[in-house]
């Protein structure tokens, strides 16, 4: 079974995100692991040569279309990385994301930490040693 990681990232973190996915890019593949992301995000992913597959941008409805992912449980685990320090016009879909994610029990990284985090316990329950 393919598990489906729904990634996004606020403009002032998308080259976080690309870095971060390229860091654990070997585990991803390895294990079967999709990559889903809004649009932009989902543009810098593949530009730095990652397979992702791409839905809308965020502030156009792909925040909305991750949701309906995550709500027919298509999406099994959320990196939102988020800019805290930034106004964001689609501040609603993005409390609708984080709300749909709590009501269904998914996991949410909403930064690089927790990401690296929530990787490490999937590397841990699944044994993976990257040689």
């Amino acid at each position: 079974m393919i598990m489906k990681l729904a990634v996004i990232a606020h403009d002032g973190k998308k080259a976080d995100m690309v870095a971060f996915l390229n860091r654990h890019i070997n585990f991803l593949k390895s294990n079967g692991i999709e990559i889903i992301a809004t649009g932009t995000t989902g543009k810098h992913a593949q530009d730095a040569g990652l397979d992702v597959k791409r839905y809308l941008s965020g502030p156009i409805g792909g925040d909305a279309q991750i949701a309906s992912d995550v709500c027919t449980g298509v999406v099994k685990m959320v990196f939102f990385f988020r800019d805290p320090l930034d106004k964001h016009p689609h501040e609603p879909d993005v409390q609708m994301l984080m709300r749909v994610c709590d009501v269904h029990n998914i996991p949410l990284a909403t930064n690089p930490a927790s990401a690296e985090l929530m990787i490490m316990g999937m590397i841990n329950r699944l044994g993976y040693t990257d040689k």
